[in-house]
């Protein structure tokens, strides 16, 4: 017999695994979008899974937007970079990256110094959308985005939807245009990257998946 502790456990384990087909299908549907283009983002930024093993989830802590929430909260970023290099930088680079789990560390780093600055510069979930979008995935505060974040896929995934609306960029995976989706959900480094060319292989594979079921 199944205790109530365990059906809860079970039940926290469900809204945490892998993203569900039939639940890309259904989120696909409703912003008129081909579930294979949902699918292929969901692929490239976390590969369809946006939780850690601990449950907590996918996080990547990016601290040359750290630099810029700290000018904006009237913080000296120039002066604490010194301190603090790992996390605070004003240019992108991925040198201070630790990946997984180890990445709670740098934003438990950056959360001593500025708790909401530090939030909205971290890149949440399944499509790793960063905090300081919070209000164009429909939330009143950072902290309600991140809270929402770990509660499930459900919600990564309504966020997700949200946020592409908002920003008009259900258009370019309804044409299928990656470069300009690229180009406005990851920015101009989306080059660099390969964004576009990672969402295109993504987008075949889970055309030919579908195929061969």
């Amino acid at each position: 017999m199944v205790t109530d502790e365990q059906s809860a456990l079970l039940n926290q384990k469900s809204v945490r695994d892998k993203i569900s087909w039939e639940e890309i299908v259904t989120a696909a549907r409703r912003i008129q979008i081909e579930p294979c283009a949902l699918q292929a983002v969901c692929a490239v930024e976390s590969s369809g899974h946006g939780f850690l093993p601990s449950g907590r989830p996918k996080i990547l802590f990016e601290g040359h937007t750290f630099w810029r929430e700290l000018a904006k909260h009237r913080y000296q970023p120039e002066i604490l970079a010194a301190r603090f290099p790992s996390i605070i930088y004003q240019q992108w680079t991925a040198q201070h990256y630790l990946g997984g789990e180890k990445e709670y560390a740098r934003l438990e780093t950056a959360i001593s110094l500025h708790r909401e600055a530090a939030l909205c510069s971290t890149s949440w979930g399944a499509f790793q959308i960063m905090g300081f979008n919070f209000a164009l995935c429909g939330f009143h505060s950072v902290e309600d985005f991140v809270a929402a974040q770990s509660r499930g896929n459900h919600e990564q995934l309504e966020a997700f939807c949200q946020f592409i609306a908002a920003k008009n960029l259900c258009i370019y995976l309804q044409n299928k245009d990656w470069v300009s989706f690229a180009r406005g959900y990851n920015g101009l480094g989306y080059a660099q990257n390969r964004y576009d060319l990672k969402l295109t292989d993504a987008y075949q594979r889970c055309l030919q998946t579908q195929l061969m079921r």
